[in-house]
């Protein structure tokens, strides 16, 4: 099946599967209704990498997981226009737009009808160059660092690249491609004893799709995405010397003033002990 093609629940592509979980490849045009339990959630017309828990127990875990921010994962997507900073955080709060007409949709602090936004970040990384159906296009990396609804659209809309084929944040004018070019690439969640890694490939090639063509690579995505799982596991390494570190004073402290107790008990012991004597020695 070709990228442009469109799909059914027969032709999904599963990417990993347990007891506990089941990642698929969601094609672009498939929305997916069960009662099973979503780890995280992928916009309809985004493709990629999407897990379900087979069990409550197994959904806890990964719920954790991403409250506690310890999910990696990393996007690809077409943008327009030529990104010019090759390595940049987007850091813009986004809340939910009151404007009439566009309430199913998110915006930017400052910007009208804009309300209750949050801290919201994005950390991009260009891929490469090239044009899509003639038109300069940015292949780019994107890892959000929080989990905002449309997060990744509003920011790459917000530095004037908004994401080929997104009607919605395009101000209705980019309909001509037959998708949205955002694509769940990684999702790595680190759950113990075994970590969940999964990768569903990469669209937004040639063979896959003709109209894109490449006109310079920066940086391969393989070499990318390993430096930034390298990053992920040293910085996670970090935090959990850092919750042994805290945890260790804890207890030192717990032991010390369990120890200071006791000496105050003794203490106060020997100086009761005295006074009896003294008692007992002026009978």
């Amino acid at each position: 099946m070709t990228t442009a093609e469109p799909a059914s629940l027969e032709t999904l592509c599963v990417l990993y599967q347990s007891d506990d979980y089941i990642v698929v490849d969601k094609h672009w045009d498939i929305r997916i209704d069960s009662k099973m339990w979503f780890c995280h959630q992928l916009d309809f017309s985004t493709s990629g990498a999407l897990c379900v828990a087979l069990n409550k127990a197994a959904a806890g875990r990964a719920y954790r997981c991403f409250k506690d921010r310890t999910v990696t994962k990393a996007y690809l997507a077409l943008v327009r226009g030529w990104v010019e900073e090759e390595t940049q955080t987007l850091d813009f709060s986004i809340g939910k737009n009151s404007s009439e007409g566009k309430t199913h949709m998110m915006c930017i602090e400052g910007t009208e009808g804009c309300e209750n936004p949050k801290p919201c970040q994005t950390e991009l990384t260009v891929l490469e160059y090239g044009l899509y159906d003639r038109d300069p296009v940015t292949k780019v990396l994107l890892k959000p660092l929080t989990g905002r609804t449309h997060q990744l659209r509003v920011h790459c809309s917000a530095i004037g690249h908004p994401i080929v084929g997104d009607f919605t944040y395009s101000s209705g004018v980019d309909d001509a491609p037959y998708r949205m070019m955002l694509h769940a690439h990684l999702l790595h969640i680190p759950l113990e004893p075994q970590p969940l890694l999964v990768s569903a490939g990469d669209p937004f090639v040639p063979t896959e799709d003709p109209k894109w063509l490449p006109q310079r690579s920066l940086r391969p995505l393989t070499a990318t995405v390993e430096a930034l799982l390298e990053h992920e596991v040293e910085k996670g390494r970090k935090i959990r010397e850092e919750e042994r570190e805290r945890a260790r004073k804890k207890e030192e402290r717990r032991k010390g003033s369990r120890e200071q107790s006791t000496q105050e008990e003794s203490e106060e012991q020997r100086r009761e002990c005295q006074e009896w004597l003294s008692e007992w020695a002026g009978d």
